[in-house]
C-alpha cells in the first residue's frame, strides 16, 4: 500500500516507477528502455521509500533469477534479454546490498533479507574478487578480456556504502562479514590516499559532479571534511536557482545528481543547502508525477526527451533523506565505522 505521508506530488512519482514495471519485475528506464541492474535498484528503492514494498520484491525477484551463476549481471537487459553482455560493472552489482538494506529499513521484513542474502553474497564476492592489492576495486569485467583494472572514484564510492549495507545484512542474519569490512577499510584508505589508483587509463573523471560529492553521500568523507569538500566546489557544479551540473564545463543540469547531491548535503549537514536544492528541482517534475532527466539552461530546454524511473527513484531517496517520510530515510544519513 501507498504511505499515504507522502505529499501528493511524489505519490505520483512512485505511481509513475510502478505503471513502468514489467510483469517479470524488471524496471526499464522508461516505457521499451533498457534495464541496468544499478537503476533498476535506484527505482526499487523509490518504491520502498513510498511503500510500495510488493513492486519492489518483484524486483528482486527479478535481481535473483537474472543473477549469473558468478554472482553478476550483465551491463543491460531488455526484460529478461541481455541486451549489453560486454560486462559486469562491480559497483552495478555491489549496489543489489544498499538496495536491500533499504527495503529492510522500511519494512524489517526479516523473511525476505533471509531470501535474498544467498543473492547479495554472491555478488559481494564477485565484487571483491575484483579488489587491487592497494584497495581499489576494478570497475569491469569485461566478458573477452576479463577484468579492466582500472578504478572509478564515483564507483568505488558507491561500492564503499553498498559493503557497509551487505555487512548490517550479514549481521542482521547473524552470518560473518569480517572479511567484507576489511576490504571496505582497505577501499576508503584507497580513494581518500591513494588517487593515483584512479582514472590510470583514461581521462581524469573528476570533471563530473558525482566524483566530488559521492565521497560524501557514502561515507567515505565525514565529519568537518565532507562539509569542507561539499564547500570547495560548490560555485563549480551548481548552478543557482537550477540544480547540479553533470559535468562541470557543460551547462546542463540533472534531476538525479541534483538529488544525490542533496543526500549529500544531508549527510554533511548542509540541510539549508540541500532543502534550497530540492526547491529548486521542482520545475522538472511533469503532471504524470516523472521528472525530466535534465535542463540544458542557455537554450530552455529539457534534453534528454527521457523521464526515467531511476530519476524519479533518487527524488523520493531526497525527499526521504531530507524530509524523514520512511524509516529507511536514514540509510546514507547513518555513517557506519
Amino acid at each position: 500500500m501507498p504511505d499515504t505521508t507522502l505529499p501528493a506530488h511524489l505519490q505520483a512519482t512512485a505511481n509513475y516507477i510502478e505503471s513502468l514495471q514489467l510483469p517479470s519485475g524488471a524496471l526499464p528506464w522508461f516505457d521499451g528502455g533498457i534495464t541496468d541492474p544499478w537503476d533498476h535498484v535506484e527505482a526499487l528503492m523509490g518504491l520502498n521509500v513510498a511503500g510500495r514494498f510488493a513492486a519492489s520484491l518483484q524486483g528482486f525477484e527479478w535481481l535473483s533469477r537474472m543473477q549469473r551463476g558468478d554472482g553478476a549481471w550483465f551491463a543491460a537487459y531488455q526484460g529478461d534479454v541481455v541486451v549489453d553482455d560486454t560486462r559486469a560493472e562491480t559497483n552495478f552489482v555491489a549496489y543489489v546490498a544498499t538496495g536491500l538494506w533499504h527495503y529492510y529499513l522500511a519494512t524489517q521484513d526479516r523473511q525476505s533479507l533471509t531470501r535474498y542474502w544467498p543473492m547479495v553474497r554472491r555478488a559481494v564476492e564477485f565484487v571483491l574478487a575484483q579488489q587491487a592489492p592497494s584497495g581499489e576495486i576494478y570497475w569491469a569485467v569485461d566478458s573477452n578480456s576479463g577484468t579492466s583494472k582500472d578504478a572509478l572514484v564515483t564507483g568505488c564510492s558507491a561500492i564503499y556504502k553498498s559493503l557497509a549495507c551487505a555487512c548490517q545484512i550479514a549481521t542482521t542474519l547473524g552470518e560473518p562479514c569480517d572479511t567484507w569490512w576489511q576490504a571496505r577499510a582497505q577501499l576508503g584508505d584507497a580513494i581518500r590516499h591513494k588517487p593515483e589508483r584512479f582514472d590510470r587509463t583514461w581521462e581524469s573523471k573528476a570533471r563530473y559532479s558525482m566524483d566530488w560529492f559521492y565521497p560524501v553521500l557514502t561515507g567515505v568523507v565525514t565529519a568537518e571534511q565532507a562539509s569542507d569538500r561539499l564547500h570547495e566546489q560548490w560555485d563549480t557544479f551548481v548552478e543557482p536557482a537550477l540544480g547540479c551540473r553533470c559535468v562541470k564545463e557543460q551547462p546542463w543540469v540533472t534531476v538525479a545528481e541534483t538529488c544525490e547531491l542533496i543526500m549529500a548535503c544531508v549527510v554533511a549537514g548542509e540541510r539549508d543547502r540541500a532543502q534550497a536544492l530540492y526547491n529548486d528541482i521542482q520545475r522538472f517534475q511533469l503532471d504524470d508525477g516523472s521528472w525530466w532527466t535534465g535542463y540544458v539552461f542557455p537554450d530552455d530546454a529539457y534534453w534528454p526527451d527521457e523521464k526515467p524511473t531511476w530519476t524519479a527513484g533518487a527524488v523520493l531517496l531526497a525527499a526521504d533523506a531530507l524530509f524523514e517520510y520512511s524509516p529507511a530515510s536514514t540509510l546514507f544519513t547513518t555513517v557506519e565505522s
